[in-house]
């Protein structure tokens, strides 16, 4: 006997038994994520399938199926959508199973998966027309909502730091800094999460792609960054640039960028930057508002990127010493 464990699971019984007449066997939870959203994985006729639960009052399923039909018709790997109910926020998908990008990552795999991971990358890039996709854009508006999230969510509620006159004015001149780096390269399709948990493992047509329900038009280097500088694994910068060279080569090619590589890493930087200071916010937010205090463990090894990586830049040398002397003292004792 299959049972759920509160009105939502009993919900999506419900709604696979009775209104899709499949035979479940099995049905478990196959991980949550940091939206409101849950996954169950169930079996029917031997075949397992994924569950996206996604309650209508939080999250809204259509983004989802939008993004969905345009990576695939852009011919990247994403889960099919076998069955919907966008009024109860149900979506019953291809099971792409539960090894992702993480499990796999070691010295000896990392340039092979890497490499399937950006040439994935490189064929949605090409793949999306930007001009009919209709998706929305990384405004300045929205890259500044981001970057707020490390000020309001990492500096004053977690770190509990109340900010100078000057150290606010600092903050400010970085994050402009950092949003016409962003706005100023090429624009393209980004994923906008696209990192080792988010990448599945698969025997063939490897990675399949999950979560891209926020993808927007954005910066060339986004999700190369998000992936190389990943929150949950690091390289070494050596690994990062044996990677990402080919990467740039590629593009290029594609006539996808125009500059030369110093520009691009310098882009490529400074995105990261801009990245780990929102997820900094974010690993916060998760645990102050959501109770998921996991989170917090990541927090260190993304400080720790956007410490040495601004050491390179001379734009960002008082806010380097601001982290270096400030926040990170704090940070090791609140986390």
């Amino acid at each position: 006997m299959i049972t759920a464990s509160d009105d939502r699971a009993k919900a999506i019984l419900q709604w696979l038994t009775n209104d899709l007449n499949l035979n479940i066997t099995q049905f478990e939870s196959a991980s949550s994520d940091a939206s409101f959203r849950r996954y169950f994985r169930v079996l029917h006729q031997q075949q397992h399938y994924i569950v996206m639960d996604a309650p209508p009052d939080k999250e809204d399923t259509a983004p989802f199926i939008k993004v969905a039909q345009l990576f695939s018709e852009a011919q990247v790997n994403v889960p099919d959508i076998i069955q919907q109910n966008n009024q109860q926020g149900f979506l019953l998908l291809e099971d792409f199973g539960s090894s992702c990008l993480l499990d796999q990552l070691n010295d000896s795999t990392v340039e092979i998966l890497y490499k399937a991971a950006l040439d994935s990358l490189i064929t949605l890039q090409k793949n999306v027309d930007i001009h009919s996709c209709a998706l929305p854009h990384y405004t300045s508006e929205l890259l500044q909502t981001e970057l707020l999230l490390f000020s309001d969510w990492f500096l004053n509620q977690q770190c509990k730091l109340t900010l100078s006159d000057a150290q606010q004015a600092l903050i400010q001149t970085t994050y402009a800094f950092l949003i016409d780096s962003a706005l100023q390269q090429t624009q393209v399709c980004v994923h906008r999460d696209y990192h080792s948990r988010n990448l599945m493992h698969l025997d063939n047509n490897n990675p399949g792609i999950i979560d891209f329900q926020d993808a927007v038009i954005g910066p060339i280097t986004y999700d190369a960054v998000s992936l190389l500088r990943d929150c949950y694994i690091s390289w070494s910068d050596a690994q990062i640039e044996q990677c990402l060279q080919p990467y740039y080569q590629q593009l290029k090619q594609a006539n996808l960028v125009e500059c030369d590589f110093n520009q691009f890493k310098r882009d490529f930087d400074l995105m990261g930057i801009q990245r780990h200071l929102k997820a900094i916010g974010i690993f916060s937010r998760l645990n102050i508002r959501d109770d998921k205090s996991a989170y917090l463990g990541d927090i260190p090894r993304t400080l720790n990127y956007v410490i040495s990586i601004s050491q390179g830049y001379p734009e960002l040398k008082d806010f380097h010493a601001f982290l270096v002397d400030i926040v990170l003292p704090i940070s090791k004792r609140v986390l």
